[in-house]
């Protein structure tokens, strides 16, 4: 039988034939460099929408809130990112950072909204 290595340090295996690695340590080494570029685009993007999410609940202490979309550009919030949609029945369209969300009135205000439905599923 040919003599096996670990994928990660080269090191010879020894033990079960179907064996990849020589201990915990090297597989989740090697396994946390073939998802490393993965793993930094999920953070990024969840970073982004926390920091959405942020902007949202610091800009909107009523409830309900009418701001000016440029205030939210200027604290970092991006319009790319949200966890979710909303369409009423009138067909306006809510965007959702988790229970924060947004209506864009026109191309200068947006109206910031909880989403009450999570709220009061939160509170049961």
């Amino acid at each position: 039988m040919a003599e096996r290595y670990c994928l990660e340090c080269g090191e010879p295996l020894v033990g079960r034939s179907d064996k990849k690695f020589c201990d915990d340590q090297c597989r989740n080494t090697y396994n946390n460099k073939l998802n490393r570029d993965h793993i930094n685009i999920y953070r990024n993007i969840n970073n982004q929408l926390r920091q959405n999410r942020r902007i949202l609940e610091e800009l909107n202490k009523t409830g309900k809130t009418k701001v000016k979309i440029e205030k939210m550009r200027e604290k970092g919030f991006d319009f790319k990112y949200h966890t979710h949609i909303l369409q009423t029945n009138k067909g306006s369209i809510y965007y959702f950072c988790y229970d924060m969300g947004y209506l864009i009135i026109d191309n200068e205000y947006a109206l910031l909204v909880y989403d009450t439905e999570l709220k009061e599923k939160e509170n049961k």
